[in-house]
């Protein structure tokens, strides 16, 4: 019996068809020979169908008719059981679709990236490759993000942040502060988005208003940040979890405004979108060998610190005028899964769909030798009632 990978992707988020893209991309490149494919594809109301039809990009052109082709599926909430069954049970035999041995997530973006999804997985106990819910919820919030690689020593830029019920309570207070600690120009992004999504430049402060009204339609916590104007974009990606890991080579990508944006990054092919390998980008980077060691150093201490698991790239910034590297954030479950920059280090697709099932199969081994409850049960120890609770005598 071969390992049968269930890979999730599609979800409720603003990046579901990039996800859908990826996700394509990564089925295409497993090795059937040595394993078995099961697609799970999350649509935009939340609901998980899987089939054949699922593996071509071009059938999401026509959603009802491609769900039609498929079969609606969950997974119970039970630990140990891996199992797909069928949400429209059979009046006899079994409700069971398949048994999943391994999950591969590809969901960008909200409910799929920041540990929502991860949650329900460890919720089963089944092997899966990536980030776990702590890791993706703190690489998925840039400001819980900047907070732990600012404590740890890595270099960010100057930063403020705040909910949307304070813009609207205190704009000017917040104005005033963002003008005070960071002036013109900045940046403002949602916390918890990808993609280029909901991120605008200020100049003044009536664009400063205008991006954070937009910002706040996408994200409850919004991030201003000061503005490197001549800076220049270098992504790294790391492979492994958090005790063994390696860095690829490094990748400018080309941007056709003063932000990258979603077109920039997912549209860049001449037959349409095609995920993140069809943006314009230079691989390897033109840097001098110093820059790119450092880059590879703080994108391995970014992935160390914040726990990460699988592959993840990493975003860094450089300032033209003084050569200074901040790391601008971390994406744990990147675009087309950064497989061109494993290629151009060395790894093949195959080889890294292969390396993420291993690692997830290895990380499943290693918990369970970790102590998660106790075989005695308290209550049958005697002198039972109230007084034996924690907590003491009930009030």
């Amino acid at each position: 019996m071969k390992t049968n990978i269930g890979v999730f992707f599609g979800g409720r988020s603003t990046e579901h068809e990039i996800s859908v893209i990826s996700a394509s991309q990564a089925m295409h490149a497993i090795n059937r020979d040595k394993y078995d494919v099961t697609p799970i594809y999350i649509t935009k109301q939340g609901k998980w169908y899987t089939g054949e039809a699922l593996f071509e990009v071009a059938n999401y052109r026509n959603i009802p008719a491609l769900l039609g082709k498929c079969t609606e599926v969950y997974m119970k909430p039970i630990y140990d059981d891996y199992n797909l069954y069928k949400a429209k049970k059979s009046l006899f035999g079994s409700d069971v679709f398949t048994h999943l041995d391994v999950v591969i997530p590809v969901l960008h973006g909200s409910n799929g990236e920041d540990g929502i999804f991860e949650g329900v997985l460890e919720s089963t106990g089944i092997p899966f490759a990536g980030c776990n819910t702590l890791s993706s919820a703190n690489g998925m919030d840039k400001i819980t993000m900047k907070m732990i690689l600012q404590a740890c020593d890595i270099p960010v830029v100057d930063y403020t942040w705040f909910t949307d019920k304070q813009w609207f309570a205190q704009r000017e207070e917040l104005i005033e502060k963002i003008e005070s600690k960071l002036g013109y120009p900045v940046i403002v992004k949602p916390a918890n988005l990808g993609s280029s999504v909901g991120i605008g430049r200020a100049i003044d402060r009536e664009q400063l208003i205008e991006k954070i009204y937009d910002a706040e339609r996408y994200s409850t916590r919004i991030i201003v940040e000061d503005m490197v104007e001549e800076l220049q974009e270098i992504n790294c990606s790391v492979l492994g979890d958090c005790d063994e890991y390696q860095a690829s080579v490094c990748e400018e990508p080309i941007k056709s405004g003063e932000i990258l944006s979603y077109e920039d990054k997912y549209m860049g092919g001449t037959k349409g979108a095609k995920g993140m390998q069809a943006s314009q980008k230079r691989i390897p980077a033109e840097l001098p060998d110093d820059e790119t060691a450092r880059i590879q150093f703080l994108a391995s201490e970014t992935f160390r610190v914040l726990s990460c698991h699988g592959v993840s790239r990493v975003d860094v910034i450089i300032d033209r005028k003084t050569r200074n590297i901040y790391v601008n954030e971390i994406n744990t479950i990147p675009g087309s899964l950064s497989f061109y920059l494993w290629e151009a280090t060395g790894i093949s697709f195959d080889k890294l769909m292969d390396k993420l099932v291993q690692l997830a199969l290895k990380r499943k081994r290693e918990s369970g030798m970790k102590t998660v409850s106790y075989d005695q049960n308290i209550f049958s120890l005697g002198g039972g009632g109230v007084k034996g609770a924690k907590g003491g005598k009930l009030k």
